[in-house]
């Protein structure tokens, strides 16, 4: 178990790596900035020993003037390296964290639908932003303050014997007190900060689900419940955030403890030395000493600080390589790529189900091509499932689905779902305007095919009866629209695609009578001379399929014709009779 934790530990280590690779020369000259930059900060406390020792008491008024001088090119020698580091190692920071989130979100558009159906929007937005940010800070500051800290720390120590090996002895045998205290402090800090990201995630995912559902909100009235849902949100978060400051303040007043500690042993021991020990150790030793002191102190802080960034940064990137390793939707090595389908679908033997629990049990269905065929039954039977097969958004467990003969499993999934128009009763509409998601059925369309298909989905005079026609705003998900103009839209787009099979579901079941006639129309415009698949509720809208399919508990109960299914007296006539005791049938699609 260790060596493959070993492994995986080199593995995920090589990934992080290999994002440096466009940047090796910007690394490089960080690298070396940084390099000097340390080398530089020990300038100063020699310099300083220089002046007191032999130019003050000497009086030598022409090398204090130089060596000042000197100091003085080799602080903005210090503040150009240091500029180098901030502004050129961020911005490699950045690259690289862009580079992490182009590749995740590119991984993200491949994922199956399943991979949806478990994990949360808020959730993944976290890992996009915040921990990435976290990488890309251990990225830029990782190796330069692993560098710098260890250059410091050794060469501190070895300027402190210079000057006294024997008072850098006392103070290095004090340096296992300030690990272990930083150590111990450092880790609940850590813990408390992972708490704390943990909750930031709990926000964005209520956050986004409250907004996304404003509507429904302010019509249930329900402002006050969506505030108590936040407030524990956002409670949580200011409860991990209080422990993780807390753990941060219990760190920083140690670390801040040690070092005066430190200062007083020196002072102490310099003081003692400096009495009983005049000829090896006098006053300007101590004051070099005092001087010198931090630059071993300060390096062990940052070093031990660099260790939260660490767990930070190699915490975020597990969470990124999470995802990524996540299988995507894959082609057969030899897929099909298909322009155009005749469009006749065969359901062979499918079996599927989520969670161990048996949704499509066994169905076999032939839909002749141009055909329209309906799905009827009760909630929870199938008929969407079935639906979501087709374009393989979910894989068939047993059994097949071809098309004109071939499986869709030989059929490359760009192809197959270029030819596979969807239209839901939940439209989903991009922010943009009316030109943007009409295009979106074909991003190459233009001008002339994307104000055609408004037409036939009749939505085209009402956009250029607005101000900016075709580039008026819609807003987020088209909340500017009413439900009909955004089932029109939706329509439009599906138009604009020009599929060669269609699948409606639910299609007009949350609209009113007066819009839903006016859809209908669009619909039967669409439908014509392609395969057809309806899933509907209001059995008056799919009267004149060509076959309607009643499905029970994931099985095919009854098949036919409406006057033959109300005929067989059977499931079907008790769905009709419940809905239309009076006989009202209005309302009817015509794909013929």
């Amino acid at each position: 178990m260790k060596k493959n934790l070993d492994k995986k530990n080199q593995s995920l280590f090589k990934k992080f790596i290999a994002y440096y690779k466009p940047h090796k020369k910007t690394f490089a000259l960080d690298m070396l900035c940084s390099f000097v930059f340390s080398v530089v900060g020990l300038l100063y406390p020699m310099m300083t020993t220089q002046i007191l020792d032999v130019y003050i008491p000497n009086g030598m008024i022409k090398e204090i003037l130089i060596m000042s001088a000197v100091l003085l090119a080799v602080y903005f020698l210090r503040a150009g390296m240091n500029y180098y580091i901030n502004y050129y190692g961020h911005v490699m920071g950045v690259k690289m964290q862009s580079k992490m989130r182009s590749d995740l979100f590119s991984h993200l558009e491949k994922l199956p639908y399943s991979f949806y159906d478990n994990n949360e929007t808020g959730q993944l937005m976290a890992r996009m932003t915040n921990d990435l940010f976290n990488v890309s800070e251990l990225a830029h500051h990782g190796p330069e303050n692993l560098f710098i800290t260890s250059f410091m720390t050794v060469s501190a120590f070895i300027y402190l014997c210079t000057i006294s090996w024997k008072l850098a002895l006392i103070i290095f045998a004090f340096l296992p007190v300030l690990i272990l205290i930083a150590w111990a402090s450092r880790k609940n800090m850590t813990k408390a900060f992972q708490k704390s990201r943990e909750e930031i995630g709990n926000i964005n995912a209520c956050l986004e689900n409250s907004i996304a559902g404003i509507r429904v909100t302010k019509a249930y009235a329900n402002a006050e419940h969506e505030q108590e849902r936040f407030e524990k949100s956002n409670m949580g978060f200011v409860k991990a955030r209080s422990k993780a400051y807390k753990a941060m303040g219990t760190f920083s007043s140690s670390m801040n403890l040690v070092t005066s500690v430190y200062n007083v042993i020196v002072l102490l021991a310099g003081g003692l030395f400096c009495i009983y020990d005049s000829a090896n150790f006098d006053y300007v030793d101590l004051v070099a000493f005092m001087l010198s002191i931090n630059l071993f102190i300060s390096p062990i802080q940052t070093l031990i600080t660099f260790f939260e960034q660490l767990q930070d940064g190699i915490t975020g990137f597990k969470r990124f390589d999470d995802i990524m390793v996540t299988p995507v939707e894959e082609d057969k090595e030899d897929a099909l790529e298909v322009e155009r389908f005749e469009g006749e679908i065969a359901f062979e033997n499918v079996t599927f189900g989520y969670d161990e629990r048996t949704v499509i049990d066994d169905i076999s269905l032939t839909i002749p091509k141009g055909k329209t065929y309906a799905l009827v039954g009760a909630s929870g039977g199938g008929k969407t499932t079935l639906c979501h097969l087709v374009p393989k958004f979910y894989p068939v467990e047993n059994g097949d689905i071809k098309i004109d003969g071939t499986s869709i499993k030989d059929i490359t999934n760009r192809s197959l779902r270029q030819n596979i128009g969807i239209v839901q009763q939940d439209v989903f509409l991009f922010t943009g305007t009316f030109r943007d998601n009409i295009a979106y059925g074909d991003i190459n369309a233009t001008e002339e095919q994307i104000v055609e298909a408004a037409k036939k989905a009749n939505i085209h005079d009402y956009i250029v009866s607005l101000e900016k026609g075709y580039d008026t705003e819609i807003g987020e998900r088209g909340i500017k629209l009413s439900g009909g103009q955004k089932q029109r839209l939706s329509i439009a787009r599906v138009f604009l695609k020009n599929p060669s099979i269609l699948i409606l579901d639910e299609a007009t079941s949350a609209l009113d009578n007066a819009t839903e006639t006016l859809i209908q129309n669009a619909l039967s415009d669409l439908c014509v001379g392609r395969t057809t698949i309806v899933v509907a509720h209001r059995l008056s809208t799919i009267r004149n399929a060509d076959k309607i399919v009643v499905i029970n508990k994931g099985r095919i109960e009854e098949s036919g014709s409406h006057d033959e299914l109300i005929a067989l007296d059977g499931i079907y006539k008790k769905l009709h009779d419940a809905q239309y005791k009076d006989g009202n049938l209005d309302g009817l699609i015509d794909c013929n």
